[in-house]
């Protein structure tokens, strides 16, 4: 079972957090600030730490810095109300597996964690453009050209298809796509179905990671 520390500075969010993921994992600790969460870590050595930006004592970038190196099979994932390019860029820079914001839902948050347990990088769809920079800053992302790091599933589509697609990718609801694309909802839900179907892609996570990867975010 996935072994996870909470840190967040609100008492109540850290009771939501453990009420949603239940079960699902061992939550093994948790903390208000920065002193007491690099104690709680060093003493616990949880398999995921749920990190909020904004702590008291020097945020949560600061807990990050001081034990990424000391304890490096600690997997680190950003759950924070700020969805400000600076604070995505400066976590993940600093060595985290994830952003997420907390408009994620339970089950989605559940999800998170298990991935960036696994290895996978997670984050909120609306952040996938800070991520991809953070990256590619960082190095971590591929060198390739767009050329060559392009699916050529991306051919399949309509050029509908891939506005929506993007947009999907970047985190709108089909309401919002609707509206920027002057076009229903059903028959935004269309295009969409068109775009996983074609690209052989379950759900939105898998369509942001692949807008990602391919540059088109």
């Amino acid at each position: 079972m996935t072994r996870v520390f909470v840190v967040d500075d609100h008492a109540m969010v850290r009771a939501g957090v453990r009420a949603e993921l239940g079960d699902a994992v061992d939550v093994v600790g948790e903390a208000p600030e920065v002193p007491s969460a690099i104690e709680g870590i060093r003493a616990t050595r949880p398999d995921v730490v749920l990190l909020d930006v904004h702590l008291p004592g020097g945020g949560g970038l600061g807990v990050l810095q001081a034990l990424r190196a000391e304890l490096p099979d600690v997997t680190w994932l950003a759950l924070s109300v700020s969805d400000a390019a600076e604070d995505v860029i400066a976590v993940i820079r600093a060595g985290a597996r994830g952003y997420v914001t907390k408009t994620i839902s339970g089950p989605d948050l559940l999800d998170a964690v298990r991935r960036v347990a696994d290895g996978d990088v997670v984050f909120s769809p609306r952040l996938a453009g800070f991520v991809l920079d953070a990256f590619s800053a960082a190095g971590a992302a591929p060198a390739a050209p767009v050329e060559e790091a392009t699916d050529p599933g991306l051919d399949l589509l309509s050029a509908r298809e891939r506005e929506v697609m993007q947009l999907l990718a970047r985190g709108y609801t089909y309401r919002e796509i609707g509206s920027r694309l002057f076009i229903s909802v059903k028959t935004v839900e269309s295009h969409a179905s068109n775009v996983l179907r074609k690209l052989q892609l379950s759900n939105r996570n898998e369509l942001t990671r692949w807008a990602a990867t391919n540059r088109l975010l």
